[in-house]
């Protein structure tokens, strides 16, 4: 119990309170890719294919898969382990769920192709923001974030950016083989999602913690 009084201590409340906020954005802007219908970021939709064909709900299913992913971080990984992963690893599918079904009632379902990449157009703007803010404080990676971190520090010879491809080929392999969908979404997310919280990183988030040695 004292070190974890002490932990919260030394990352305190502004970047906890600030990383809260970012997976909330998160969960929102996953939920636009999902509901827009041209397909999610990787991981999100192979975890949804994958808990469609084990008729499993999605927020529960990505629970499980968290978990697996965080049994390699526990072992590899250590270092990026923080109050951000297990928030992220346990909560984040049942905002997810909780948006999607927000917006279900809200709005109809977008059909036309302009209304749908505009949903999804905006989901990467919210979910870049949502990155941006669950990042730059530092309070831990996600289990499946940590992957690509993992295989960076294993590896230094080869980049981060092409270690993050090759997990997100992955992801969205799977999702393709198992029924999921593989679309326009999936495209803008792989290469939108960078410039976006580089964009919101460099003009807000950091301004936020101005002076913090400890974030990213």
């Amino acid at each position: 119990m004292d070190r974890i009084i002490n932990y919260f201590k030394k990352i305190g409340w502004k970047r906890f309170v600030v990383m809260i906020i970012g997976n909330i954005f998160l969960s929102m802007g996953v939920s636009l890719f999902k509901f827009a219908g041209l397909g999610n970021d990787p991981y999100s939709g192979m975890v949804m294919a994958l808990s469609d064909v084990a008729g499993i709900p999605f927020a529960n299913f990505l629970i499980l898969a968290n978990i697996a992913v965080f049994t390699l971080e526990i072992v590899f990984g250590r270092e990026f382990i923080g109050a951000g992963t297990i928030i992220n690893a346990l909560f984040v599918g049942y905002m997810i769920t909780f948006f999607y079904n927000l917006f279900c009632r809200i709005f109809t379902t977008p059909e036309n192709l302009m209304v749908q990449l505009i949903t999804v157009l905006i989901g990467t703007i919210v979910t870049g923001l949502g990155v941006s803010l669950y990042q730059t404080p530092n309070v831990g990676a996600s289990p499946y974030d940590s992957l690509s971190l993992i295989m960076a520090k294993r590896i230094p010879k080869i980049s981060y950016f092409w270690h993050r491809i090759c997990t997100d080929a992955i992801c969205v392999i799977v999702c393709f083989l198992t029924g999921g969908i593989v679309g326009l979404g999936t495209l803008i997310s792989a290469f939108g999602f960078g410039p976006v919280i580089d964009f919101f990183n460099i003009h807000f988030t950091r301004k936020l913690f101005k002076g913090d040695e400890n974030i990213i």
